[in-house]
Parts: C-alpha cells; sequence; structure tokens
C-alpha cells in the first residue's frame, strides 16, 4: 500500500460514511427526543444559580448521544467495507499484527463509548445529589476514573504484550526511546489523558467536533505514509461521520456527543497517536484538548490549595464565555489554533 493507491479509496470512504451518517442524523434526533434522551437542566431549583448553569442551561432539551450514531456507523460500515477492500486494487497491509490491531482499535471505540453511555443515562435519569462543588448528576467521578483506568490498562497491555509497541520517538532531536515493561503504563495515562481532555474540550456546541476533523486529517495522513490500511480506512469513516455530525453540532447545536462519544473518541485519538508512534505530534495536533485538561486542573488546584479560583470558570473555553466572548467566536479562534497545530504536527511527524 502506498498513499497515491490508498487515497482514492480514502476518500471514497469519507463520502460514503458523511453520506450514510447524513441520512441517518436527522431521524436519530428524533427518535433522541422520542425517548428524551436530552441535556438536562443542572442548576438549583432555589437559591443562588451558580454562573455555569447561567451560561449553559440554555442549552437544556438539546438532545445528546450523538456519538452512539456515529460509532455504529463507523464499526458496521468498518465491519461490511473493509472485507472488500482488496477488489479495490488495495493492498491489505499492517503496521503490526492485523487482527489484534483491529481487536484494540473497536475494543477501545466501544467500551470507552459503553462507560460513556453509562454516565449519560445516570445524568439524564439518575437523581441529582450534592457534591464537594454544588449539585452532581450522572456517575461519580471516582467511579469514573476507576472504570477508565482499568480500560486503559487492558488497551495499554494489549499494544504492549500482543503488538510489541515499548517506544516512542522525541522529534527534532530523532531519540528513540524504549520503555518496556513501564510502555503499560505510560500508555494508560496517555489513554486516560485524552478520554478525559476531549471529555473537558466538549462544552461548546462544534468546538470538540470541529477540532476532531483536523485531528483526523492529520493522523489519516500518518497512518497513509505509515502503511497502515486498517488505521487509514477507520480514520476515513470516522472522519466522513464526524463532518456530518459536525453539520448539526455547530452553534446552535441540534445535537450533543454526550459522554457515549466524548470519552470513546478522546480514548480513541490517543490510542490511534500511539499505535502510529507519533505521541508528540499527538499532544501537538490534540493541543487544544491538552490546554482544556490543564486549564481543569489549575482550577482544581485553585480550589483545593490556594482555596480560591484561578479562573473566572473553567475549562479556559468556559472562562472566555464568562468574560463576555460570544460562543461562536471562541469556536472559531479554536479551530484557526486547531488547524495550525495540525499543520505542526504533522511537520513533526514527516521529519
Amino acid at each position: 500500500m502506498n498513499l497515491p493507491n490508498v487515497l482514492p479509496l480514502a476518500l471514497g470512504l469519507v463520502i460514503f460514511s458523511f453520506s450514510v451518517t447524513s441520512i441517518l442524523v436527522v431521524p436519530f434526533i428524533n427518535f433522541l427526543y422520542k425517548l428524551k434522551i436530552v441535556r438536562q437542566k443542572e442548576a438549583p431549583k432555589k437559591g443562588k444559580v451558580p454562573l455555569f448553569d447561567k451560561l449553559h442551561d440554555k442549552k437544556a432539551g438539546t438532545p445528546t448521544g450523538g456519538g452512539i450514531l456515529l460509532i455504529a456507523v463507523v464499526s458496521l460500515t468498518f465491519a461490511l467495507i473493509f472485507p472488500l477492500v482488496t477488489y479495490f486494487g488495495v493492498f491489505i497491509h499492517s503496521a503490526h499484527n492485523l487482527k489484534t490491531e483491529l481487536a484494540i482499535i473497536f475494543f477501545t471505540f466501544i467500551s470507552f463509548a459503553a462507560l460513556g453511555l453509562s454516565d449519560d443515562l445516570l445524568k439524564i435519569w439518575g437523581k441529582a445529589r450534592q457534591g464537594a462543588m454544588g449539585l452532581w448528576i450522572g456517575m461519580s467521578r471516582t467511579h469514573k476514573f476507576i472504570l477508565q483506568w482499568i480500560l486503559a490498562f487492558i488497551v495499554a497491555f494489549g499494544l504492549y504484550n500482543f503488538l510489541g509497541i515499548q517506544i516512542f520517538h522525541v522529534p527534532v532531536i530523532n531519540k528513540v526511546i524504549h520503555l518496556g515493561i513501564w510502555y503499560i503504563p505510560f500508555a494508560a495515562f496517555i489513554i486516560v489523558f485524552f478520554a478525559n481532555a476531549f471529555n473537558i474540550t466538549d462544552g461548546l456546541d462544534g468546538l470538540s467536533s470541529g477540532l476532531l476533523v483536523f485531528y483526523l486529517i492529520t493522523f489519516g495522513v500518518i497512518a497513509a505514509g505509515n502503511l497502515d490500511t486498517p488505521l487509514s480506512i477507520f480514520i476515513a469513516l470516522w472522519l466522513g461521520t464526524i463532518i456530518a455530525f459536525l453539520y448539526f453540532n455547530v452553534w446552535p447545536a441540534r445535537i450533543i456527543l454526550g459522554d457515549a462519544g466524548a470519552i470513546s473518541f478522546g480514548a480513541m485519538i490517543a490510542v490511534i497517536g500511539l499505535l502510529t508512534g507519533n505521541i508528540a505530534a499527538l499532544f501537538v495536533v490534540g493541543g487544544i484538548f491538552v490546554i482544556e485538561a490543564l486549564s481543569s486542573a489549575i482550577q482544581i488546584f485553585g480550589w483545593r490549595v490556594l482555596k480560591r479560583p484561578i479562573f473566572p470558570l473553567a475549562p479556559i473555553h468556559h472562562a472566555f464565555l464568562a468574560s463576555g466572548w460570544e460562543e461562536p467566536k471562541i469556536v472559531m479562534r479554536a479551530w484557526l489554533a486547531g488547524i495550525m497545530l495540525a499543520i505542526f504536527g504533522l511537520w513533526l511527524a514527516t521529519i
């Protein structure tokens, strides 16, 4: 497989998955309305309304769970198309053991989605309870965090033990670092970090989905350059679905990803970075996700150690919103930054 051979197939698959998702998304939105799987108001009925709820409870009633549709479309179309790839004149070549690589990709994609879906359903039908910083709806942070680590360690163990991945490359200085068995906790940390970073970023209409488009284009090129047919096909199908979804997710959103999509997508972009061996590019191309996660960590530090907030609201996109920036302006500027980070990350992957 080389880039000229796989490019027509990849572009065709983007168009195909875009078309399938475009046909299904409106009936799916209506289906979510019927099941009442919509965002709930989180503001307390009495007393002072927190700033976050003032800014975001206007989104209440928007169907949540768009990620379920995207994951289903990608998984089913991949299962349908991948066995037929050779008929399109493309030789199936994998950078790793083919069956194991596919197992890791779809275990990550689906298991983290199941975890996120559980949290989504608890947010919709569960009872609110008092947390450290107000009312809390959904799965407890501790339980969700523990389950994320369990899944991440399973994936990391598969990468190390079955695919033999234990190194990462540091560009510019061109150094390869061998981690050995320590690759497992290293990879697990990256997976958990991006699962949460993407979920944190998914707070404004179109923000995380638009950034994901730039990430998938970049790593689609990297995967093709690595001669990895299954990963190239997976990314192409995923790219088409997210573009179709983004049409309905831009402000004012008609549907949002929900935790099912956000946690799954975050874990999956980490695994793609690990599979391609481009961890530096992962952190650069996903730079906005990194900044969002770090801003939340800084805010938590402020509350717990300094006993005061560092930002008016966290993560950083909420701080901009609280300072008076309009939501579409924040998203558009984040997309522009994401484009430049994608170009920079692709450059790092090629030097």
